[in-house]
């Protein structure tokens, strides 16, 4: 009996102890106002959201994906902003023993009060903050003001600062923020600030006991030497994997505008084109939640970078020990997802230190680089690979990608390659027969956006290649000369390209990326196992722009290597290479003829038709199949998703090659 009552009372205790050790929340999302620092006049603010946004919402800026207004918001850039809200605290809430104020985001530098009190510096968007706030809270009328700094100006005093010493390329180098924020070569210079996730009260009695941690998938890099280098492939769950896919950048400039349905439409897009891996650029940010659960239930693997790209890193312990929070932070949130096969430290910096001429350039001093090289080596080489075996050693890690540099031929034999020799270098794309790496991590072809898109973000006079516009998004050097060489080379003649209409060279553009993205494709598919994995550059954009982008800024919507691609990575049907460059084809009109058949659209042609581009006008989805060949007298049936038609009528424009160059 005794027994019976301990056994009892022990029950009881254990029930009492889970009901205390219950943490609950209450979200702090509503009543936020912000306003340029030390100004008069608030405004409704978002919350999570971005200064820009909130700009943008109050119509207190033009649009900056429009024309080239990008260059008359850089303003915000060098301002400071507060952000402030008023809130009360609930019963159930303020009753516990403990209450901390948690943020998951904050961009970047932000200074918070709670009730007048300083509470917390914040210095870094990838960490969680959290401050235990108790004995400052009221039941009502609680007063939470987030300050922050202009990152530009941050960062620009501390590169002033170390001055002369100078640690390449860009004063981002300082700053824990999304790199991309600075400019890149696809992508616009916006570098705002916000409380850019989630805000909260957490409350609790006894603080929850972490659970431990249960790998959720065996994953085995495999590095072998063996009679020609070294090889380099993943064994999933004690399987090699051959890995499909591209490289993922963030889907819109302005990130929290991504709602879960976004991040749907545009994973289906990687997982539609026969993908089953992205790898998360180390420029851009560790992506929602959202995102990982996608790509766990769709069974894409992602390569995740570390939030580094580019530049190398200050050396000082506050950096360090700011980037091992981070580390333990991101990877404690992220390591429950099976779709996570590997860490990689960095994008590109390896690479770029040992071959990109910084030490020229800069004009840095021995000392100096050996320096900026032993804060590199033991930032990614020793302690990012010891915090992340803190937390999580089931997963294998690589320091940097690409283990060697496009123009060292160790990089064509181990590791994983970024092979610009194509684009940068100018090269056509058959290089690839000779310098295809073990796993090509980066490689791409430029095409110009949707032309739906250019006439979005354009006026009519905008429309020609030399306009302000048009040069505001081409981010890449040199970039409509490149584009117009391998025109040259696969498309039309030199004289014939400077007569081409915006809407003409975009069509053409686009049919030499999926030429180039397929032939490229199917080279590398051809010499597995020595090659193991192919990811293009890049999946996506995060505004409408020039880019080596298969997919377009708006409606997520297929560029025309989208479906070269989609074909390339088919795993029950081989496509076969070109051997005629385009052109080089004897084209004749094709006289091309359609039926619509409810969601069918029936083709036929009287000559053969190359690159047959079906316009549905109207039409936010994408179709069974576009630029595709046409056989004369032979049918051509594709399907679309009327759901995603907004025109009452299906009215469609076709155009081919021969439109264009046949003439």
């Amino acid at each position: 009996m005794f027994n019976k009552i301990l056994l009892t009372f022990s029950c009881l205790f254990c029930l009492i102890f889970k009901v205390d050790a219950q943490l609950v929340s209450q979200q702090l999302t509503t009543n936020w106002v912000f306003q340029e620092q030390d100004e008069a006049k608030w405004y409704p603010a978002k919350v999570p959201g971005e200064v820009h946004v909130d700009l943008l919402t109050n119509k207190l800026i033009p649009n900056p994906f429009y024309r080239d207004n990008e260059k008359k918001v850089q303003w915000i850039e060098k301002e400071n902003w507060d952000y402030k809200t008023t809130f009360s605290v609930l019963p159930n809430v303020y009753q516990k023993a403990n209450i901390e104020l948690v943020f998951d985001g904050l961009d970047t530098y932000a200074d918070v009060y709670l009730n007048g009190k300083l509470i917390l510096k914040a210095d870094n968007m990838f960490r969680q903050w959290k401050v235990e706030v108790k004995s400052l809270l009221k039941p009502k009328d609680n007063k939470l003001l987030v300050r922050f700094r202009a990152a530009q100006n941050v960062v620009d005093s501390l590169a002033k600062a170390d001055v002369p010493y100078i640690i390449p390329d860009n004063p981002r180098a300082y700053v824990r923020k999304a790199q991309f924020h600075f400019g890149w070569d696809w992508g616009p210079k916006l570098t705002g600030c916000g409380i850019w996730k989630a805000v909260r009260l957490e409350a609790y009695n006894q603080k929850p006991i972490e659970k431990t941690f249960v790998p959720p998938i065996k994953v085995e890099l495999v590095q072998q030497p063996d009679e020609k280098g070294s090889s380099f492939y993943f064994n999933i769950n004690g399987k090699p994997t051959y890995m499909k896919g591209a490289n993922y950048i963030p889907s819109d400039a302005f990130v929290t505008r991504m709602t879960k349905n976004d991040y749907r439409k545009m994973l289906m897009m990687a997982k539609d084109a026969n993908m089953n891996m992205l790898r998360v650029w180390g420029g851009g940010i560790y992506e929602d939640d959202a995102f990982y659960d996608l790509c766990d239930s769709l069974g894409i693997h992602v390569w995740q970078d570390f939030m580094f790209a580019g530049t190398m890193v200050p050396g000082d312990q506050s950096f360090f020990a700011n980037v091992k929070e981070e580390v333990k932070y991101q990877v404690k949130r992220l390591r429950h997802h099976k779709s996570i096969v590997v860490w990689c430290g960095n994008n590109e910096i390896d690479e770029a230190f040992n071959r990109w001429g910084w030490q020229n350039q800069f004009r840095i001093k021995q000392k100096d680089s050996a320096k900026l090289w032993n804060d590199y080596t033991r930032l990614f080489r020793d302690s990012i690979p010891k915090w992340l075996n803190e937390v999580d050693s089931s997963r294998p890690y690589v320091s940097t990608s690409p283990r060697y540099g496009w123009g060292v031929k160790n990089s064509f034999t181990e590791g994983d390659s970024h092979y610009w020799g194509v684009w940068w270098g100018g090269e056509d794309f058959e290089a690839f027969e000779n310098k295809t790496g073990r796993f090509v991590s980066e490689y791409g072809m430029q095409a110009m956006p949707n032309y739906s898109s250019i006439l979005k973000f354009t006026q009519p006079q905008d429309r020609y290649l030399a306009s302000d516009v048009m040069k505001n998004h081409q981010k890449a050097g040199n970039g409509y000369q490149k584009l117009d060489g391998y025109l040259k080379s696969y498309m039309l003649d030199e004289e014939k390209i400077k007569k081409l209409s915006i809407a003409d060279y975009t069509y053409l553009t686009q049919c030499v990326q999926y030429y180039g993205f397929k032939n490229m494709i199917l080279i590398h598919r051809s010499k597995e196992p020595y090659n193991m994995g192919t990811l293009l550059w890049q999946l996506n954009d995060c505004w409408p722009v020039a880019s080596w982008s298969i997919t377009d800024y708006y409606d997520r919507a297929p560029k025309a290597a989208w479906y070269a691609v989609k074909e390339a990575y088919r795993d029950d049907v081989r496509p076969e290479r070109d051997v005629v460059k385009p052109k080089d084809l004897k084209l004749t009109n094709p006289q091309i003829t359609y039926q619509i058949i409810g969601n069918k659209l029936v083709f036929k042609s009287s000559a053969f038709a190359k690159y047959v581009y079906v316009d549905l006008v109207g039409y936010t989805g994408k179709l069974s199949d576009n630029y595709f060949d046409l056989e004369a007298g032979k049918e051509k049936v594709i399907t679309f998703d009327q759901k995603a038609l907004k025109t009452k009528t299906v009215a469609i424009k076709i155009k081919s090659l021969w439109n264009v160059i046949g003439k």
